[in-house]
């Protein structure tokens, strides 16, 4: 509706698209193919060094500069055709929502900015090939500046290509979704320094003096500005309660805030809150940190497909959200923002560590249940997190650890296999509760 024409809405949406960077590159070089045609500058303003580098006839170079043109065409053609054959064996070995975090890269952005840019800087030099006969040292310096740029857009081709081949790597992948999900977690931490952020134990919303506030639109809702939420909560006097979960996916409509306040809000102060929600139309890790531990979990189940089966690379997902889960176990989310006397402004959902790690952990296990090597990568992975949880936590590690023994147990019959197990089963530091063997087949 109208929210969906809201300037403000616009502008982000532009900024956070991939349309945002190149458009910015190709404007600076629209400014400059503007500085060599419009300001005419005399031949005997310049230096005599300049004028030394001046074409016998720059209107001659028209040949020159269409076969530039073309080049550089033909060069951005081959470059994104590549992209997407990149992408697509990315999509097929990796996960689908990897995809367009692939070609929404900022290297990538700048490199099609540039590549815009040029062809529009010696596009601009062919639709005006006439100069007068003292100013031809200021067009062939233009002229000079388009070769520059093509030669320096090879460059960027060469760049391109190493980057868009390493950009698919097994490793590659796994480090950059592990780091990027480690920064959005991190930069969560440092925003719940404040004692405003608190975590309050859930309680019940009252049902007296409530009222609800309706979805606007359809879309998955990634994030709000509690700060502004805050702010307008202690407007009215009343506490925001969100009774979603940042990254659900809500339908318009649906009651997505309940206002506990005397009076019921107006219009303009409904409308305001509701500006506050991120949607995006599909999943962020700068906006939301669960999901980048999920698109991990997701390349480790696709690596376990019977279609590519590869248990290497699950383990490596394994390993880099055993990392990311011991950060979220030694840090509670707040789930509360007050005001400066303690009074609650807004309270939201978080997820408890047990569920989290149910979403994660309970997919790998169905999918690897076959695969010893994953099942163990599983307990061993427990058996680290056990090492920092505390009381409530230890109950849902231990939980999974007996699902897992269970999985060895029912899927290892051998007695070569049971003995294997049986010797890991209570190797390294653990605070779990586990069996001293499998026993006998």
């Amino acid at each position: 509706m109208t929210q969906l024409l809201h300037p403000v809405e616009l502008f982000k949406r532009f900024t956070t698209s991939i349309a945002y960077l190149p458009t910015l590159a190709a404007l600076a070089y629209v400014s400059l193919g503007l500085l060599a045609l419009l300001p005419p500058v005399a031949d005997d303003v310049l230096p005599l060094t300049l004028r030394r580098l001046s074409l016998s006839s720059p209107s001659d170079t028209q040949s020159l500069l269409a076969a530039l043109l073309g080049g550089m065409i033909s060069l951005m053609v081959f470059s994104f055709s590549m992209v997407m054959s990149v992408l697509s064996q990315a999509g097929g070995n990796f996960s689908h929502k990897l995809v367009f975090g692939l070609i929404s890269e900022r290297r990538h952005q700048w490199v099609l900015g540039h590549y815009l840019g040029t062809i529009l800087f010696i596009l601009m030099l062919l639709i005006v090939p006439t100069v007068a006969d003292d100013e031809a040292t200021w067009r062939s310096l233009a002229i000079y500046a388009a070769c520059a740029m093509v030669t320096h857009c090879l460059a960027l081709f060469v760049f391109f290509i190493h980057n868009a081949s390493q950009s698919i790597q097994v490793d590659a992948v796994i480090s950059n979704l592990h780091e990027a999900t480690l920064d959005s977690m991190n930069r969560a931490k440092a925003r719940e320094q404040s004692p405003r952020w608190r975590f309050v134990p859930a309680s019940a919303v009252p049902l007296r003096r409530c009222h609800e506030i309706h979805a606007t639109r359809a879309g998955y809702l990634q994030n709000a500005d509690l700060e502004k939420l805050g702010r307008l909560a202690g407007r009215i006097g009343g506490v925001i309660h969100l009774t979603f979960r940042f990254g659900d996916y809500v339908v318009e409509g649906l009651p997505i805030i309940i206002l506990e306040c005397e009076d019921a809000p107006n219009e303009e102060w409904c409308q305001a809150v509701c500006e506050t929600m991120t949607y995006l139309s599909g999943e962020s890790i700068d906006e939301h940190f669960v999901h980048g531990m999920t698109q991990l979990m997701e390349v480790a189940i696709k690596a376990l497909s019977p279609g590519i089966n590869d248990p290497g690379t699950a383990r490596l997902c394994l390993h880099r959200l055993t990392d990311l889960l011991g950060q979220y176990q030694t840090w509670q989310p707040a789930n509360t923002l007050v005001d400066d006397d303690g009074r609650r402004l807004v309270t939201w959902p978080v997820e408890r560590f047990d569920s989290l790690l149910h979403r994660l952990f309970v997919p790998l296990l169905h999918y690897g249940a076959e695969d010893q090597s994953t099942l163990l990568g599983l307990l061993k992975a427990i058996k680290s997190l056990s090492l920092l949880a505390n009381e409530a936590q230890l109950a849902g590690l231990q939980a999974m650890a007996d699902r897992i023994v269970e999985a060895l147990d029912g899927h290892s019959r051998h007695p070569m296999d049971r003995a294997f197990i049986t010797e890991r089963l209570q190797r390294g530091q653990h605070r779990l509760s586990l069996p001293a063997s499998l026993g006998d087949a």
